[in-house]
C-alpha cells in the first residue's frame, strides 16, 4: 500500500503539500504568546484538539519535540521542505500511509492556537517521571522518521516512553474500553442482526451478503 501511494504522490507537486501562501489563507487569529520561562527542559506538554490531545516534550529555548503523522519525508529528503509546518493534507496522508516523524517546532507552532497543559499526566500515570535532562535527551535521540499507528504508536506513546520509560497511551486505553463496552452491549448485537437481514432483503441472498450477516452478529453475541 505504501509503495502504491508513494508512486502516486511522487507525481504530485510537493508544493501542494506545503503551507499555502498568505494570499490563499484567511487571516488566522494571532497565536497566543507563551511564557516559555515557566517550562523546564524535559517537561511533558499537551494541547487539546477537537477529537484528541496532542503531546510533546519541551527541549528548552522555545522548542518542542513531538511525533506527528507526515507523508512528506517519504517523498523528499530536503530538510528545508520537511521542516516547514505540517499541513492537514500532509498529516492525513501520513496517517493513511502510517508514517510519521519526530520533529522539533516552536511552542507556538506546537500549540497551534490552543492552551498548553504542563506535566498534567504525572498525576494519572503510575510511574515516576525520569529526570528532565534524561527525558529531553531521550526525545532528541528519537528525532526523525518513524512508523505510525493511530492506536499503537502515536504522539502519546512517544512522550510517555521519554518521560516515564514505558510507552503507553491513555487515549488508546479509553478507546479500547469504549469498544469493549460497545461489544458487550447486546443491543448492538440485535441492531447488527437487523441490519444484516435488511441487507439480505435489499441485496438478495448470496455468499457476499449472507456470510457477513450471520458471522458478524454471531461473533458479537459470543463476545458479549
Amino acid at each position: 500500500m505504501l509503495d502504491t501511494l508513494t508512486f502516486l504522490l511522487a507525481h504530485i507537486k510537493l508544493s501542494s503539500l506545503l503551507p499555502p501562501s498568505a494570499r490563499e489563507m484567511a487571516d488566522p487569529p494571532p497565536p497566543p504568546r507563551f511564557d516559555s520561562a515557566r517550562f523546564q527542559r524535559g517537561d511533558l506538554l499537551e494541547v487539546p484538539r477537537t477529537l484528541f490531545t496532542h503531546f510533546g516534550i519541551y527541549l528548552g529555548e522555545n522548542r518542542v519535540a513531538h511525533l506527528i503523522p507526515d507523508i512528506l519525508p517519504v517523498l523528499t529528503s530536503d530538510p528545508q521542505q520537511v521542516q516547514l509546518m505540517v499541513t492537514n493534507t500532509r498529516l492525513l496522508l501520513g496517517v493513511l500511509c502510517k508514517r510519521a516523524s519526530v520533529r522539533v517546532d516552536s511552542v507556538e507552532d506546537f500549540a497551534y492556537g490552543a492552551g498548553i497543559l504542563q506535566n498534567a499526566m504525572d498525576r494519572v500515570v503510575d510511574r515516576r517521571p525520569l529526570g528532565g535532562e534524561e527525558v529531553a535527551r531521550g526525545a532528541e535521540q528519537l528525532l526523525g522518521g518513524v512508523a505510525y499507528s493511530l492506536l499503537w504508536n502515536n504522539c502519546e506513546h512517544f512522550v510517555t516512553r521519554c518521560r516515564y520509560g514505558s510507552a503507553q497511551s491513555l487515549q488508546t486505553q479509553q478507546f479500547c474500553e469504549g469498544m469493549k463496552a460497545l461489544i458487550r452491549d447486546r443491543r448492538v448485537v440485535v441492531l447488527t442482526a437487523l441490519l444484516g437481514l435488511l441487507s439480505l432483503v435489499c441485496l438478495g441472498v448470496s455468499s457476499g451478503t449472507a456470510l457477513p450477516s450471520l458471522l458478524v452478529p454471531f461473533t458479537l453475541w459470543m463476545a458479549s
